[in-house]
């Protein structure tokens, strides 16, 4: 069991006050004490007890004492195929985020379980699209004639309901693994895209890969009528960006690579495009967590890293590559609040709950919803 990311290096240039950390409230059982001393013993003998009848996934953004018992770790997009691939575990815990869950029970057999250890690890950026929004945006492109030739492309980090209206409408989903070739297929297709619920992630691969003029893109506010646009901007615009995002990789600025740059003249940047264009646009490298680890991991002795991307990754990108120094972008230390719900206390809980016959904290899609989004899914995993 390691000790858990290593802060040091994040805090050479003054960085990293105020740690932040929430637990999750489960809804229901008892939780171990996060304290107890017991929990690494007894989360691997729940684990060997249930042997190959559970699988356990975990996110790249999962603190490291979950990392450590996880089966699969990946990213989003990783995760999916590895719940797709997966035809022999009973039980599937998936230590991430409801989304993702979701996902995972709509790509499995009936007969297979999936479990979120706590119900409370939801996706901010899923939430900033809400099914019935959707409908309404979908009506006024239909009302103005515009709806039969545009695309719906949603990013993975958006709820099960989210995912079926893509697939009802013919379109796909996307991760930041898979974003450009997913929205050169739906412009094979179409001449528009609807881009759900991260404007950030479509604007930039519409512009940085698909070289699109930034004004083909306009963002739509659903809380505003027909989206705070007009019907001409509506019929000129390639791209109709939803106006959500990611609220850690929204965090970091320009200011902080400039002032990186000040500091150590050699440092590389690489940041998720997640970010804002104006920072993704200034890296030196943009990609998913994958992209970030591979990139970071295979470079040279001696090279100086600042990543863009959620806290518990780049702390274990620090330890892990000990012949580097790598820092976290950020001025001020931020972990993904909700991903970080999911903790060892919960996941005993969850594994010990299994050994005793109790399925706890699972997740499940109703029938119709998920025939859609699979629709989508499978689209995705084809591309």
């Amino acid at each position: 069991m390691s000790s858990g990311p290593r802060l040091t290096d994040l805090l050479l240039l003054g960085q990293g006050r105020d740690l932040l950390s929430e637990r999750g409230v489960s809804c229901t059982g008892e939780l171990p004490e996060a304290s107890d001393p017991t929990l690494v013993a007894r989360a691997i003998a729940a684990k060997a007890a249930l042997g190959s009848r559970v699988l356990i996934l975990g996110h790249h953004y999962q603190r490291d004492e979950v990392i450590e018992f996880a089966d699969v770790t990946g990213d989003s997009f990783k995760l999916a195929q590895a719940a797709a691939e997966q035809s022999t575990a009973e039980f599937i815990i998936f230590c991430g985020v409801h989304f993702m869950a979701e996902s995972a029970d709509i790509l499995t057999g009936s007969h297979q379980k999936v479990i979120l250890p706590d119900l409370a690890a939801g996706c901010s950026m899923a939430d900033m699209a809400t099914a019935a929004q959707v409908e309404e945006c979908w009506q006024d492109l239909e009302r103005l004639g515009v709806a039969t030739h545009t695309v719906p492309v949603t990013y993975m980090n958006s709820s099960a309901a989210i995912k079926s209206f893509t697939g009802k409408h013919g379109g796909t989903i996307c991760t930041s693994s898979n974003a450009e070739k997913s929205l050169r297929w739906a412009f094979g297709k179409a001449e528009k895209v609807l881009f759900l619920p991260d404007q950030h992630l479509g604007r930039n691969t519409a512009v940085n890969d698909l070289k699109l003029p930034l004004n083909d893109c306009v963002v739509w506010n659903p809380w505003k009528p027909q989206g705070g646009l007009s019907d001409e901007d509506i019929r000129n615009a390639k791209m109709i960006l939803w106006r959500g995002h990611c609220s850690v990789h929204g965090r970091f600025t320009r200011e902080s690579i400039d002032e990186f740059r000040k500091r150590i003249p050699e440092i590389k940047i690489i940041v998720h495009p997640e970010c804002q264009n104006e920072v993704v646009t200034a890296a030196d490298f943009v990609g998913s967590t994958e992209k970030i680890i591979k990139t970071v991991s295979e470079s040279a002795p001696g090279t100086q890293w600042a990543v863009g991307t959620e806290l518990n990754l780049v702390g274990r990108l620090a330890a892990q590559n000990p012949d580097k120094k790598v820092f976290f972008l950020d001025r001020t230390v931020c972990y993904c609040s909700t991903m970080n719900r999911i903790d060892l206390p919960h996941l005993v809980w969850a594994l010990e709950s299994l050994v005793n016959g109790q399925i706890v904290n699972e997740i499940r899609v109703d029938e119709e919803t998920s025939r859609y989004s699979k629709l989508a899914l499978e689209q995705m995993l084809a591309l």
